[in-house]
């Protein structure tokens, strides 16, 4: 019996809903596994879970941080073991839903035994990127470690600045810290993934972007900013956010704000599927022929499957 389940997946592709769905069949509970939905006040866009749907089935790691706390992968893993074993302990299921990759990856294995940040490197970057532009730290990293600069979901001020870091005080670079021993997930862990066609992602994307903007997500934006949250902050400087807070600031127009956003996200579909892609052991579930019941069918089948 597989006691926890993982379901990842592109952005767009339908976890949220699908999780919500299998949660109520087998007495589950759902940790959010996104980089962005653990923020307040980024609702739309972030497309996290309706008031409905939390209504629904009890979710964790949402809405538990302010936009201008810092937040990591490790930081995000201790929450989500306590979560896990609070769900447990109540006789219940838990269901990991999302699709930020090195936090999933970290539920697959804990990560390796970085360096601890070094305040003054931190300090001294986070001068520089305010001083110099966070392009110029980004194109340092690109040197010093390209294999992590590559993977990167644009221009993530925190996860650059923490990369650097970790090479001023090791002379390594940060990739290197990450094992090279295959991944294999727990025994009690089933691991899936969403996959529509390339076609159907992309229309699904310019569907979700149509829609957040229909319900309000320039305005979601105004208050983040009203409220004096810099557009600087690690959890603004993200796809959709980043588009937005340009057209805001008059630097692009509506229409180019919009094509922006669709592009964003179909490149950053596009990075989390190769991320993906390198895990064998994962299960993918065809969601262009299959019904909602037959997927959930299917995965009751692995479910219950022996460990």
């Amino acid at each position: 019996m597989k006691y926890r389940i993982m379901i990842a997946g592109p952005t767009a592709s339908g976890k949220t809903a699908l999780s919500i769905d299998l949660a109520m069949q087998i007495n589950a509970e759902i940790i959010s596994v996104d980089s962005r939905q653990c923020y307040r006040y980024l609702d739309i866009g972030t497309a996290k879970p309706t008031k409905t749907e939390l209504s629904q089935v009890p979710h964790h790691n949402i809405s538990v941080l302010n936009p201008d706390q810092e937040d990591s992968v490790a930081d995000f893993l201790k929450r989500a073991e306590a979560y896990s074993n609070d769900i447990k302990s109540r006789g219940k299921r838990v269901i990991y839903c999302g699709g930020s990759t090195l936090h999933l990856q970290s539920l697959i294995r804990p990560l390796d035994d970085i360096p601890s940040a070094n305040p003054e490197n931190i300090r001294k970057l986070n001068d520089r990127a305010d001083d110099q532009g966070l392009e110029s730290l980004f194109s340092q990293l690109q040197k010093t470690d390209p294999e992590y600069a590559k993977k990167m979901d644009g221009l993530n001020r925190q996860r650059i600045i923490r990369a650097l870091d970790v090479w001023y005080q090791t002379g390594k670079p940060f990739s290197s810290f990450h094992s090279d021993v295959p991944l294999e997930p727990p025994q009690d862990l089933l691991v899936l993934a969403l996959h529509h066609s390339r076609k159907e992602l992309h229309q699904r994307i310019s569907v979700r972007t149509e829609q957040m903007l229909e319900k309000g997500f320039l305005n979601e934006v105004k208050n983040l900013l009203q409220q004096g949250f810099s557009p600087d902050l690690q959890a603004l400087n993200t796809v959709g956010y980043r588009q937005a807070i340009s057209y805001l600031k008059e630097e692009i127009s509506y229409d180019q704000m919009k094509k922006d956003i669709k592009t964003a996200t179909r490149r950053y579909a596009k990075r989390q599927i190769t991320w993906l892609r390198r895990w064998p052991f994962l299960t993918w579930l065809d969601m262009d022929r299959l019904s909602t019941q037959e997927v959930i069918k299917t995965i009751l089948s692995y479910q219950n499957q022996p460990d």
